[in-house]
């Protein structure tokens, strides 16, 4: 870290930071690196010079929830960067393809962390896909994980789960023992119990939970994101949840919101 500082959780020894390599499809010794909270401001940065705006649920929204996770934790400092950023720096870059689509190619230390593209003007956007694996419902679930898995699971939660469920197994039933099973179980329980079941337990893992995935699409998006404002008191959605994770997910497979 460029404090020259090691940062552990004070209790116990089980805290992990999460790295580039957790969220991001990198390897070698940037996928052991810690994402720290300098390195998520910097590809902020980047992402506001050359596209004017921070992409929601782009790289740099995935490394600050990540950071923030890590900080919050005590396993980085607020200062830090690790040499990824500090040394070998980030870019976002622009180019256009053969199809005439805007090409926007996002790295850390070279290696590539987002890619996705743009139509040309007066193209067809849903025509358009993204040139990397695509992101699946269970690739966003675990997602929200990251990014809103401090939230007590309540029942706008458990539909929205429910949802997705069944958009990736294509079942209209709720499996039991599955993930939306176990949901609707945490929000009977946290009307019971003090200590609260929260998101991070219920989708860690989610893909394997589910038994069944696919990327996530429009639709899948708009089901879910339906799902969880109906069950939500304030009809919102919450921050950083699963509808919000889906829709990030769905806007960069297709390019389409």
């Amino acid at each position: 870290m460029s404090q020259g500082q090691q940062h552990r959780p004070q209790q116990g020894d089980q805290l992990e930071p999460i790295k580039y390599g957790d969220v991001f499809n990198v390897s070698g010794e940037l996928a052991s690196k810690p994402i720290a909270p300098r390195d998520a401001a910097t590809m902020q940065a980047a992402e506001n010079l050359v596209l004017g705006e921070t992409q929601r649920g782009g790289p740099a929204a995935v490394m600050q929830s990540a950071a923030t996770y890590n900080e919050r934790a005590g396993l980085v400092d607020h200062r830090d960067a690790t040499d990824a950023t500090s040394e070998e720096g980030v870019t976002v870059s622009e180019s256009i393809n053969l199809d005439g689509n805007k090409v926007i190619t996002e790295r850390v230390a070279g290696q590539v962390v987002g890619q996705y593209v743009e139509p040309p003007p007066g193209a067809s956007p849903a025509a358009v896909v993204l040139e990397h694996d695509a992101i699946t419902i269970g690739e966003a679930l675990e997602a929200t994980a990251l990014s809103a898995g401090d939230k007590p699971v309540d029942q706008s939660d458990a539909t929205a789960i429910q949802a997705a469920e069944m958009r990736a197994t294509g079942s209209s039933e709720i499996s039991p023992g599955g993930l939306a099973a176990i949901a609707q179980y945490a929000v009977s329980a946290n009307t019971r119990e003090a200590e609260k079941t929260k998101l991070a337990d219920v989708l860690e893992d989610a893909t394997q939970k589910m038994g069944c995935d696919k990327p996530v699409t429009r639709e899948d998006a708009k089901a879910i994101i339906g799902a969880e404002i109906r069950n939500n008191p304030n009809m919102s959605t919450t921050p950083g949840g699963i509808a919000e994770s889906m829709a990030a997910a769905a806007r960069l497979n297709q390019n389409i919101y």
